[in-house]
């Protein structure tokens, strides 16, 4: 005779009134520190190209010690822009690790733009320089924009903020959402100095980096994006693009002048900027934040945080989005024999 019990559904627009940003950076931080004390496990990555065009791809893990269990399946299809939709789409699926048996099934699309944007937001905290107040973006989407936001939120000394849109020309939309995040930063945290913080379309990339205290970029990693002279002692660089065998966003020989971060290195080396550089010495961010590892920036360093965005970042969010779930009353309940 089956048992039956209740599958929790949980559609975008639910997950994104469950999630606030300080929950999501608290979430995140405990994935990196799981990972760094090994009570959390990153099962191999699958990321394919489909014939029909697209790309696919499954991160999964779990946390023995606390009962969490699961994974993201997710890719890009840039048809969908024809189609009205999101070319990026993820779902992710947690389990009782006692049986098997599903508890939650999450749309994951906000859940990786929040968990990446805290991810690139506790590198900043953790690597850039104390005093920096110039940042360059690479990139005018959803992933550019959200790590500019989380920037804004954590570091209230930047004062320009210069991006690159993908066709070189001013991008309208990023520049009214980044305007709205500093007002909301003042709003919110009562830094009324960041209303100094301009925002403005980069004319000359090498300059514009060459010029700035941070670069994030966040693009499709078709290639690099900027001249190797063009990054200058003191930088910090956060880099999200490369996410894929074959895709890259740094120039040949960056990597070998710089002090490493990653997210995993394994994963790095597979998927990431690494993968271009898989000698170079690396430290997990993780270990950072645990004390495993020590870091005391100098005025010439040079750092990179290449982010690949591990399973347990997915988890520990989603874990907290099921439970906020619960708390509430959010989401659709359906009966799940088994």
């Amino acid at each position: 005779m089956s048992k039956c019990t209740k599958l929790l559904l949980l559609d975008k627009n639910q997950v994104e009134s469950l999630l606030k940003p300080d929950d999501v950076l608290a979430a995140v931080s405990e994935s990196f520190k799981l990972h760094s004390l090994g009570e959390g496990r990153l099962f191999p990555v699958v990321r394919e190209k489909l014939p029909a065009g697209g790309v696919f791809g499954i991160k999964s893990g779990d946390v023995a010690s606390q009962g969490l269990l699961g994974f993201k399946a997710a890719g890009f299809w840039a048809g969908n822009r024809a189609l009205g939709g999101e070319p990026h789409q993820a779902t992710i699926l947690l389990f009782d690790q006692e049986t098997g048996r599903p508890l939650c099934v999450i749309d994951g699309n906000i859940v990786t733009t929040l968990r990446t944007g805290a991810a690139g937001g506790l590198g900043l905290l953790q690597l850039a320089r104390r005093d920096s107040t110039r940042l360059c973006v690479f990139g005018t989407g959803v992933q550019a924009q959200i790590q500019t936001r989380f920037a804004l939120r954590l570091l209230p000394t930047l004062r320009s903020i210069r991006y690159a849109s993908v066709d070189g020309q001013p991008d309208a939309r990023f520049e009214a959402t980044i305007k709205a995040a500093i007002e909301t930063t003042i709003e919110t945290t009562m830094q009324t100095a960041a209303a100094a913080c301009t925002v403005s379309p980069v004319t000359d990339r090498d300059a514009a980096v060459a010029a700035s205290d941070i670069v994030i970029t966040a693009t499709p990693g078709a290639g690099a994006l900027f001249d190797l002279d063009a990054v200058k002692p003191g930088t910090h660089l956060n880099c999200v693009g490369a996410d894929t065998a074959g895709k890259r966003e740094l120039p040949e020989g960056l990597l070998a002048r710089v002090r490493l971060f990653v997210d995993d290195a394994r994963q790095a080396r597979e998927i990431g900027e690494t993968q271009w550089a898989k000698e170079t010495p690396c430290t997990t961010l993780g270990d950072l934040l645990t004390g495993k590892a020590r870091f005391d920036r100098q005025a010439q360093d040079i750092t990179v945080f290449d982010l690949t965005g591990i399973a347990l970042q997915d988890l520990t969010v989603a874990r907290l989005v099921m439970q906020q779930a619960q708390a509430t009353g959010v989401g659709t309940r359906v009966d799940w024999p088994w």
